[in-house]
């Protein structure tokens, strides 16, 4: 089997009047799961860890600033490619800019499951959802 690719999928909150919510980031159009919506995030470059890999990836695609990263919540090997999706809690500084996505979105975990999530996200906020 080849290896797998590491993929950092911020789990990013923030508590709000009716409770905690999530940030969600639309994938644009052209790219695999497009339209579709995730939590972002990306693929660890070579010799980078989690943390590396998600301030580097929440800069350049939402313009925040990474102030911590937690241990994976859940790590899920995505059918349909080689990659390693991989969630963590990340706690960040700066209000998020669609810099590379086509919509952003906070919700809390139940109203997530109305947006059409990518697969492995999907699996994250059902297994989340059964924790409570």
């Amino acid at each position: 089997m080849t290896e797998r690719i590491r993929v950092v999928a911020a789990v990013i909150s923030r508590h709000h009047d009716t409770g905690r919510e999530w940030l969600v980031c639309q994938r644009p159009a052209h790219k695999q799961h497009g339209g579709l919506w995730e939590f972002p995030g990306g693929k660890c470059e070579p010799g980078e860890n989690d943390i590396e890999a998600t301030r580097r990836e929440l800069r350049e695609e939402l313009g925040v600033r990474v102030l911590e990263v937690g241990e994976p919540l859940l790590e899920i090997a995505d059918a349909a490619s080689r990659f390693l999706i991989v969630f963590v809690p990340t706690t960040i500084t700066g209000e998020p800019a669609c810099l590379e996505h086509d919509a952003l979105h906070w919700g809390s975990a139940t109203s997530l499951l109305q947006l059409p999530l990518a697969p492995s996200d999907l699996a994250f906020v059902q297994q989340r959802l059964a924790l409570l």
